[in-house]
């Protein structure tokens, strides 16, 4: 109990305002049994994926995965013959929240990574980012290829009109972006936006986002280690339509950047 109250404090609720439901599951790392189902048919489940948490591991010590967290609350959905124990049809970075779909079956898996190659899944993420935007909607296209500096491995870089390092290859990616609200975060200037991606790159919003000149709240990796005050990465999996012909998959992962659930942001009046 005295750690719900001093994390109430430190995220700005009163000792006398415990926190119940999302609002708990927020503030707090990611637990084994902690799974919140958005879908569950006979093809396909999908999960509102915490922050801070990797969707699977080969490190034993990586206790609390999805893959773990499906395989204790659903025993008989395993599947022994894949690693990891589940068909992760995509992915969401360590950092990232929201609707992330496992296959139930070989065939379904397939079919879901054809729907991506022809880019008829339809994704779409909300997001904070530092600054106010000064353009209601934008078009990004800007090519993403990995950094190969030493000790950046882990990142990737976008675009700036020149090429990549020699035998880099740079992929396209492209991502619309358009203002829902301005206001701040944490006293400071904020704005949420909301973020449909045409192309699947690692790091793509993120740096879509940074290439804006707005990073998102939060990011520690791509704010060169600066932004460690929030706490998480304000980006979040919102939507996700698979239009699958096995099964159609259509969910809403609710929206976590609202006052009720972290009085940090405050949107300006309208």
């Amino acid at each position: 109990m005295v750690h719900l109250i001093i994390q109430a404090i430190r995220f700005g609720f009163t000792a006398f305002q415990p926190l119940r439901g999302s609002a708990y599951r927020m503030f707090r790392p990611a637990a084994i049994d902690d799974v919140v189902l958005l879908h569950r048919g006979s093809n396909y489940i999908v999960v509102n994926k915490h922050y801070d948490i990797k969707i699977n591991s080969d490190d034993p010590a990586d206790e609390v995965t999805v893959a773990n967290q499906l395989a204790k609350k659903f025993p008989h959905l395993v599947d022994h013959t894949v690693s990891h124990q589940f068909r992760f049809v995509h992915r969401l970075d360590f950092s990232t929240s929201g609707a992330l779909c496992i296959g139930l079956n070989k065939q379904a898996s397939a079919v879901v990574q054809r729907l991506f190659t022809k880019r008829k899944v339809k994704k779409e993420y909300l997001a904070l980012v530092r600054g106010h935007m000064t353009e209601d909607h934008v078009s990004v296209d800007r090519g993403i290829y990995p950094n190969t500096m030493e000790g950046c491995t882990h990142m990737m870089c976008y675009s700036d009109g020149s090429d990549p390092p020699p035998g880099v290859k740079m992929r396209n990616a492209s991502t619309e972006i358009r203002v829902l609200r301005r206001g701040s975060y944490d006293g400071e200037p904020a704005t949420k936006i909301q973020l449909v991606p045409t192309t699947g790159r690692r790091h793509q919003l993120r740096l879509h986002c940074l290439s804006l000149g707005h990073p998102i709240v939060g990011d520690y990796t791509y704010s060169q280690r600066m932004d460690t005050g929030p706490y998480r990465m304000m980006l979040h999996a919102h939507q996700l339509h698979i239009p699958s012909s096995l099964e159609d998959v259509n969910v809403t992962a609710p929206d976590p950047f609202i006052t009720e659930l972290d009085p940090k942001w405050v949107a300006n009046p309208s």
